[in-house]
């Protein structure tokens, strides 16, 4: 079984940052078995992928609306990734959960959220205007 534990979130003002992680434990090895992925969901919205890495971290993948401005990371020798949030504004506030994924980064499937096995709880990140 894994377990993630999402942590870093808060309040925050427009234009400023925040670094969210996700502590991923369970097994050993853990640290680089699993694409890692980043979603985020408003109130009363669904939830929606942000940012995905592959296992080794050569690899990311970030939609439209986070380019630029959001950058995920990941320590396998800490079984932990990171979301650094810059430029934040107001609409990105939402509950952020981190997910981990068995599939193969070949299959380009990263924003599909039912391709994530194991979730966090999530972590409340508001950002006032």
């Amino acid at each position: 079984q894994v377990q993630l534990v999402e942590s870093g979130g808060g309040l925050v003002q427009a234009g400023g940052s925040l670094r969210l992680s996700c502590a991923a434990s369970g097994h050993t090895g853990i640290g680089s078995s699993y694409i890692m992925g980043w979603f985020r969901q408003a109130p009363g919205k669904e939830r929606e992928f942000a940012a995905a890495i592959s296992r080794s971290g050569m690899y990311t993948y970030y939609l439209d609306f986070v380019k630029g401005r959001f950058t995920i990371s990941r320590d396998n020798a800490k079984s932990t990734v990171y979301l650094q949030m810059n430029s934040l504004k107001p609409e990105d506030t939402a509950v952020y959960y981190c997910a981990a994924s068995n599939m193969p980064w070949s299959t380009n499937r990263y924003s599909n959220i039912n391709d994530y096995e194991y979730w966090g709880q999530g972590t409340q990140v508001t950002v006032s205007s």
